[in-house]
């Protein structure tokens, strides 16, 4: 299924899979600002791709949701940080 990342209850999902390379970014800029997030394993559970794909309407990953109502798909550290700011988890 999923496994969290962080102790706290996360309100940041990370649709992704280990053999992504962004996906593992994404993991370390939020593992870097310390700020909790549920990691959904698309390999391990490959049903949840299609809620990934109704998300973003796309295939690409990692698909990140916030608890704000947004997502991000495939975004690039600043962008994440960015976010991360604009919701003052950092």
């Amino acid at each position: 299924m999923s496994e969290t990342q962080q102790t706290e209850t996360p309100s940041i999902r990370v649709f992704g899979a280990d053999w992504c390379g962004d996906c593992r970014r994404a993991k370390r800029v939020f593992g870097e600002a310390n700020v909790a997030f549920e990691w959904i394993d698309l390999v391990a559970t490959p049903e949840a791709a299609d809620v990934a794909e109704d998300i973003s309407g796309r295939k690409n990953i990692p698909v990140i949701t916030y608890p704000d109502g947004t997502h991000q798909v495939e975004p690039s550290d600043a962008d994440m940080r960015a976010k991360l700011t604009e919701l003052g988890l950092v």
